[in-house]
């Protein structure tokens, strides 16, 4: 990147880690700070009730499922609610936020994921956090449920109160009142310094051992590449290549050169997406025989034209073709001859952005459709068997594949529907690599 000045903006627990970073690279650094412009009053009771709601208030929880729950006992006691969480497009999200911002309409209450501590200008009163643990996955891939950081909960609650808001001042509290007490101390705790950025291998480096190694695949690349390598321990740590290695597994069978096998992998999806995990092998396919992906190709498979969702499961499957269509535009700025149908794709991408919207302003009708009660359990329940039957049989016999050659126990995935021809799969040793998950910092590709 070529520019006199570059403005980097973050919390103070990063600043000493970016002033060591740009000591091996000779740049100058000069650290600005600002101060929160209005109070943030932490309340000493907790809400307690969703009847003790009012207008202003944003109920923050961790779980979708949590989301869909709150928003309906919220809109019992009369309230609209908007709602925003990390699934749904940023057009959905900036809509919702919009709504909510206008004291004319008749959205007066917010239900969302912390999605809108990231990019959203919010007219907030008073934040509640339904619950203060949040899941996350563990260096192993494991599920996880921790308290929130200072920093994380900082994030949140400092939503509340904007300057420049219609509030000049924010509230923040929990749910339970068990849970006011655990808030306090967090928000009292000084924040962790962030002490090391995450770094990744690059596709020449996967290229050097590929040399060396001519009949290993790209993940045992990658592994082998991670297991030997050795870092400087007090500024990096090796990025977790869980979603690389994935992905690199989903597609080895698939003949494609070194450095595109890698570059495929690091598109920004996860495997815990497997309607997405689909369409990448059948986007993966379709390259490997030089055929275009064209526009019309693309939309065959999703389902194309969409309409308004009736059903939460609907509204889920949207949103994966949503990332489905993020993918395309990804892959065509890499691969520009073989994804030529950029423009058309950001069109119908935009479309379905507005019918996606339209299902997130029903959400409490599309709640009542799957005739769910309030229990989590049976939510969870529900909504994955609903999820499930959308996804339709197809799609889980090719997972089911899928999932037997990552474990090395099945054949090379049969080829789904929509003009696949039969292929040979490629010889061992055409792999690649991919950006894993960050657990600490941010990723900086190539340094050893």
């Amino acid at each position: 990147m070529c520019v006199d000045e570059l403005h980097i903006c973050g919390e103070a627990s990063a600043i000493e880690l970016v002033k060591e970073m740009l000591l091996d690279t000779g740049e100058d650094l000069e650290v600005k700070t600002y101060k929160r412009l209005t109070t943030l009053t932490i309340q000493d009771q907790a809400l307690q009730s969703f009847d003790n709601i009012r207008n202003g208030d944003c109920v923050v929880a961790f779980n979708k499922n949590d989301i869909y729950a709150i928003s309906r006992n919220v809109e019992k006691r009369g309230f609209s609610c908007a709602v925003i969480y990390g699934g749904l497009p940023p057009g959905t999200k900036l809509a919702q936020a919009k709504n909510f911002n206008d004291p004319s309409h008749e959205i007066n209450v917010l239900v969302a994921t912390d999605a809108i501590g990231m990019g959203l200008n919010l007219s907030i009163k008073r934040i509640i956090f339904y619950s203060l643990m949040k899941p996350s996955v563990n260096e192993k891939g494991e599920k996880e449920l921790e308290l929130l950081s200072t920093s994380q909960a900082l994030q949140i609650a400092g939503r509340a109160g904007r300057f420049g808001t219609q509030y000049e001042s924010g509230e923040v509290t929990t749910f339970k009142p068990e849970d006011v007490s655990v808030l306090k101390d967090i928000l009292a705790k000084p924040v962790d310094p962030i002490e090391a950025a995450g770094l990744h291998p690059t596709a020449d480096q996967i290229e050097l051992f590929a040399y060396h190694l001519p009949n290993a695949t790209l993940s045992n690349l990658i592994e082998i590449f991670v297991s030997i390598c050795r870092v400087d321990d007090s500024l990096y740590f090796m990025c977790n290549i869980e979603d690389f290695k994935f992905l690199a597994d989903t597609i080895q069978h698939v003949p494609l050169a070194l450095k595109t096998r890698y570059t495929f992998c690091c598109a920004p999806i996860s495997r815990k997406q497997p309607f997405v995990c689909s369409m990448f092998l059948k986007f993966a396919r379709q390259f490997s025989r030089g055929e275009a992906l064209t526009f019309e190709w693309v939309t065959s498979q999703l389902g194309y034209p969409f309409t308004v969702p009736v059903t939460i499961a609907e509204l889920q499957h949207l949103e994966n073709v949503f990332d489905v269509f993020d993918l395309y535009l990804w892959l065509s700025y890499r691969f520009k001859d073989t994804f030529p149908d950029n423009e058309r794709m950001r069109m119908a991408q935009r479309e379905l952005d507005e019918i996606i919207h339209e299902g997130v302003s029903k959400i409490t009708k599309l709640i009542q459709q799957v005739n769910l009660n309030t229990s989590d359990n049976n939510l969870d329940r529900l909504l994955d068997m609903r999820a499930q039957e959308r996804l339709g049989t197809r799609t889980k016999s090719v997972l089911k594949e899928i999932s037997k050659v990552v474990q090395g126990k099945g054949k090379p995935i049969p080829r789904a529907s929509g003009g696949d021809e039969k292929e040979k799969p490629s010889p061992r040793g055409s792999g690649s690599s991919t950006t894993g998950r960050r657990p600490r910092g941010s990723s900086v590709p190539g340094r050893k």
